[in-house]
């Protein structure tokens, strides 16, 4: 296992404990670094560039590579805070929704969350006296050809709080007012399984259909480029000779059905 990585693990536990105010293990498994606590509900595996797999385990865990802890250091942090202590909590039925600018959403998902920020077609944020404080986004309707002419699918791409924020309740406000404004049939979703392997948006209606299969990564000086075939991937290879491969843990397909 390369020094620069073990060095980089240690200080993200490290920065971890100082966060959760909790003393935390830090051990090597199998070519990865776990770090867990009896005081943590959840384990925390790290993956080199040279681990392309996940660890197979039923235990509750949290997935991170080793290029999403370079270039997302802090947020994956305050991330893992935010999930282990209480943050400042703020109620949805005091924040006014309103559709937001596509500017405006990006900055917003750029700062807040983990995957890469998407426009969408529909965008809706929270603000709360003025601040915004969550943010989702949705996809244009799709036509399904097994319902009526008038029926449309719509995807939500990405739902946010502000770092530090949980708004209470912000999500069923957000999808309150798209429904309103326009009617969807089913509200479709992906939640990710590297950092949950059981999806809470059941607690508002959702319903899990499946779990999709691992998506394929090519790695290079930090970018991460999906690839869905062979061919996609000799692509890649030649165009970033340097790069390595990885693959995450695959989604958990959500639909709430509206009507």
């Amino acid at each position: 296992m390369d020094p620069s990585f073990i060095n980089l693990s240690t200080q993200f536990k490290l920065r971890l404990e100082q966060a959760l105010e909790v003393s935390l293990a830090l051990c090597h498994v199998d070519g990865f670094i776990q770090i867990s606590s009896p005081e943590l509900t959840i384990n925390i595996l790290l993956y080199p560039h040279e681990k392309s797999v996940r660890r197979d385990t039923s235990d509750p865990c949290i997935h991170i590579d080793e290029d999403q802890l370079i270039t997302k250091f802090d947020l994956i942090v305050r991330r893992i805070v935010s999930r282990t202590k209480n943050d400042k909590r703020i109620y949805a039925r005091n924040t006014v929704v309103a559709r937001i600018d596509k500017r405006t959403s990006l900055q917003f998902l750029v700062e807040h969350h983990l995957q890469t920020a998407l426009p969408g077609k529909y965008r809706y944020g929270l603000y709360e006296q003025g601040e915004l404080v969550a943010v989702a986004v949705f996809s244009g309707g799709r036509r399904m050809l097994d319902k009526d002419e008038d029926y449309r699918s719509f995807e939500l791409l990405r739902f946010c709080n502000k770092t530090g924020i949980n708004v209470i309740g912000g999500l069923s406000k957000l999808i309150k007012a798209f429904c309103s404004d326009f009617s969807p049939g089913d509200i479709m979703t992906f939640t990710d399984r590297d950092w949950s392997q059981h999806s809470s948006l059941e607690k508002i209606g959702f319903v899990a259909k499946e779990i999709t299969a691992p998506i394929n990564f090519w790695i290079a000086e930090t970018k991460r480029y999906v690839y869905r075939n062979t061919e996609e991937l000799k692509v890649l290879m030649e165009q970033y000779p340097n790069g390595f491969p990885k693959e995450n843990m695959g989604s958990i397909k959500m639909i709430l059905y509206v009507k």
